[in-house]
């Protein structure tokens, strides 16, 4: 069975932090890494929004921004709205592009807000189908439903550098095929 490693925890833990490490530290090695990441939009010390970033082109775009004037561009949530046609340009392509071209795919996140499109849900399940290595964020609303899928490791302040540790040595050994 293929490697999955899930990450969760609160919000500002570290989470999208730790599989940019990841994704640098086996880079740094020579493998491939894709996927996608999600970031916070952040405005006058305040969150506005996210922006998806594809790990292989760099492209960006933009997965929730608050509401108003462009709530008719998306799909309402919360304070927020899901930019579906941003997930399916930027997120879903990154993602396919890694099932066939990288060596370590990485999702960051998974979560209620990427699952308003049905494009991101099937690639995820596409990913989770096939033999390659996966580094997903998982957000806490998911974790149950991932759990049975691998291993489900969540962050905290106290200990996201010993889990970094402890991922990235698995990961490694798991590209360098030397995984017991």
């Amino acid at each position: 069975m293929a490697l999955r490693i899930f990450v969760t925890g609160p919000a500002g833990v570290g989470k999208t932090t730790l599989v940019e490490r990841i994704a640098r530290e086996a880079d740094r090695w020579g493998y491939i890494v894709g996927g996608m990441t999600t970031r916070e939009v952040r405005r006058g010390g305040r969150r506005v929004g996210f922006k998806i970033t594809a790990l292989d082109t760099g492209e960006e775009g933009t997965l929730a921004s608050l509401r108003g004037i462009s709530h008719l561009l998306g799909v309402p949530f919360g304070k927020y709205v899901v930019h579906v046609d941003e997930i399916e340009r930027v997120a879903v392509p990154a993602i396919k592009r890694a099932l066939v071209e990288a060596d370590l795919v990485i999702i960051d996140e998974i979560g209620p807000m990427e699952y308003k499109s049905d494009g991101f849900s099937k690639a995820v399940g596409e990913v989770l189908k096939s033999e390659k290595p996966l580094l997903a964020v998982v957000h806490r609303r998911f974790v149950n439903r991932f759990r049975p899928l691998g291993e489900v490791h969540t962050l905290s302040f106290e200990n996201r550098n010993g889990e970094f540790v402890i991922i990235l040595d698995e990961i490694m050994k798991e590209l360098k095929g030397v995984r017991g």
